[in-house]
């Protein structure tokens, strides 16, 4: 079996957390501190919000307000309905390092991993938690353990799957009715 890879979208300088919403393709790209939407085939391209402090993962309230991390201030913005950015909630106590990759799921509990450590300032590899932050901005700390959380998807019947980059695994939970992990 061959498969044909495609270009849609050249030109970035790091494109990272790509989401499907709305019928578009939606990613970052963290050097020029963007968030971008595309169609299907790449083009109308759109930039959607730009974030000064580098942008990361993304994803929506029920309400269809956009969530994307801020990576080095700490917090997770909010998109308001006339496009300004507003803070959601202040990850920057809870984080030992850059928030990173995140995935909201249908009640608008976004699931947030974190480098733990200072990557690029090349400090050693430490362990981080998952965070969850409600709908209303609370964060609370659901997972301990993690390997530089990555790559966070929700499947069907809501199982919190999170890529463990350092870890050389990916980790499994089942989401609870009231947001918490079990069943690692």
């Amino acid at each position: 079996m061959s498969r044909e890879i495609t270009t849609v979208v050249g030109q970035l300088t790091f494109a990272e957390c790509p989401r499907w919403h709305e019928g578009r393709i939606w990613f970052v790209d963290f050097y020029s501190h963007r968030v971008l939407s595309a169609e299907e085939d790449g083009s109308d391209l759109r930039t959607e919000a730009e974030v000064p402090a580098q942008p990361s993962g993304l994803g929506w309230l029920p309400d269809g307000r956009m969530l994307v991390v801020s990576m080095r201030d700490g917090r997770l913005l909010r998109r308001e309905a006339d496009g300004t950015l507003v803070t959601h909630a202040d990850l920057s106590a809870h984080v030992g390092g850059h928030p990173n990759d995140m995935v909201v799921d249908a009640h608008g509990r976004a699931y947030v991993g974190n480098f733990g450590f200072d990557l690029m300032g090349g400090a050693p590899v430490e362990a981080a938690t998952l965070l969850r932050v409600d709908p209303d901005g609370r964060v609370t700390a659901v997972a301990q353990d993690m390997w530089f959380a990555n790559g966070s998807v929700i499947t069907d019947d809501g199982v919190l799957i999170v890529d463990e980059t350092f870890g050389n695994r990916i980790s499994a939970f089942d989401i609870a009715d009231d947001g918490g992990l079990t069943n690692r």
